[in-house]
């Protein structure tokens, strides 16, 4: 049999039978277009026999370049060259596209700056540790942490963010080609995210209390490396967990003690809900991260996680290679927001005041023919007869949301995520004239 063509400028590049030799070719033949993504690679055995190498080290080096993402596993097509991975948030993008120049923008999903707390002055908090050796967390922080944790973490780390905390998770815990269970809907950085490192998405349906049991059970016969999940206040639908159904999803993954959950708390303090989570059942598989953002301030960029250490302390190490640790002087800044009466007597009225009107809003569309769960958080999914032609109806009005399509991992009933958050007034005649973009029919299509 000839050799495979395919090959041949591995061939002409391979310096070394060994399986890190092998991977650097097959490298360096993907990095000057030899082989283009997409192309389709030999099977393990018919490169052994061309390259006179055995199909173990051709596997090895095959390994070696799944975690490089230099090729993947395509399904029935075999191991392909993988594009490059330099996607954004592409489907966030899409959501938001175009919303400048309204008067009132329910698109965003952001606080409303009005109900964040008062950030003290730099020059009042106490003095930051000052060496590159001090703790990541500041000690008295992490004591807080711990004590507001919904269970015993192993370990307790502060990132800038939630999605720079569950991108560094999810980067540990995924290689290219695993599968993650997420909500279906969910957020779209998230699938983003998934897509940019390689992995498959499976997602599972929702109902008011969150993610559904029984077809999460269903979905664990896809064998997922991680279950993503957000406690309470899901962005889009608003769904938040109950005692009943926190244990009920604790018991479907308790049957599978190698698969990861990782809960996202992106609402944190502003949420109406308890704060719930699997780890109170499943500490060695739960990771869970708090954002601060809604509650004190997007620009803080800060968010706790806690889980077993295990998972944390690998990415706590090689995040010494890079960024190191959180501003310590942020967190003495969040640190003091979380303490002083001022700051918790304004989270506390951001609180109540966001249930306010996401209630008004809610029972102002019932009355107009739209009955949606209460559900907590900034946001409500308001399902339209045509997404395109609802955000035309809302435009006229001078109103934007984002469109439901983007926070969804398959197609399913068009919808609009609303931050129902920022309507601070005129809430009836805002419902009213989200429920005549709800009925607005799509456009007729000529002959």
């Amino acid at each position: 049999m000839p050799p495979d063509s395919r090959l041949d400028a591995v061939r002409d590049l391979l310096t070394q039978p060994t399986a890190r030799g092998l991977a650097e070719a097959v490298g360096r033949a993907v990095g000057d277009g030899s082989l283009p993504p997409g192309a389709k690679l030999p099977p393990v055995r018919s490169v052994a026999r061309d390259l006179r190498m055995s199909p173990t080290t051709v596997s090895a080096a095959w390994q070696l370049l799944r975690r490089a993402g230099t090729i993947r596993t395509d399904g029935r097509r075999g191991t392909v060259v993988a594009a490059s991975r330099t996607t954004g948030p592409g489907r966030y993008r899409a959501a938001l596209g175009g919303r400048s120049g309204f008067a009132l923008d329910l698109s965003t999903g952001v606080p409303d700056p009005a109900l964040l707390p008062a950030l003290p002055s730099p020059a009042g908090l106490s003095p930051a540790p000052g060496s590159y050796l001090d703790e990541p967390v500041l000690p008295g922080l992490a004591a807080y942490l711990r004590a507001a944790w919904p269970f015993r973490p192993g370990r307790v780390a502060v990132f800038d963010g939630a999605m720079d905390a569950i991108d560094q998770v999810a980067t540990a815990l995924l290689r290219l080609g695993d599968r993650a269970i997420v909500e279906n809907p969910c957020f779209p950085p998230l699938l983003d995210l998934l897509e940019a490192l390689g992995v498959q998405v499976v997602g599972v349906g929702t109902d008011p209390a969150g993610m559904l049991p029984g077809a999460l059970e269903a979905a664990m016969a896809c064998r997922p490396a991680v279950v993503f999940l957000q406690p309470r206040a899901l962005n889009p639908t608003g769904a938040s967990w109950s005692p009943d159904r926190s244990a009920a999803l604790a018991a479907v993954l308790a049957r599978h003690p190698h698969v990861y959950a990782v809960e996202d708390d992106s609402a944190g303090d502003v949420a109406s809900g308890p704060p719930l989570s699997l780890g109170a059942h499943l500490p060695r598989q739960t990771v869970h991260v708090r954002s601060f953002s809604k509650s004190h301030g997007p620009d803080l960029r800060l968010a706790a996680v806690g889980g077993p250490a295990t998972v944390l302390d690998p990415i706590l190490e090689r995040r010494l290679l890079g960024q190191g640790w959180t501003s310590r002087l942020l967190q003495q800044l969040l640190l003091t927001l979380l303490t002083s009466a001022e700051s918790v007597a304004a989270v506390r009225h951001a609180r109540a005041e966001y249930a306010r009107r996401r209630h008004l809003v809610i029972s102002a569309l019932a009355a107009c023919g739209i009955p949606l769960p209460p559900g907590d958080g900034l946001n409500v999914w308001l399902p339209v007869a045509d997404e395109q032609a609802a955000l035309i109806s809302l435009a006229s009005n001078g109103i934007t949301a984002a469109a439901g399509r983007a926070f969804t991992t398959s197609p399913a009933a068009p919808h609009l995520r609303v931050t129902v958050g920022l309507i601070a007034t005129d809430h009836a005649a805002v419902a009213a004239q989200l429920a005549d973009a709800a009925r607005a029919p799509a456009p007729a299509v000529p002959r």
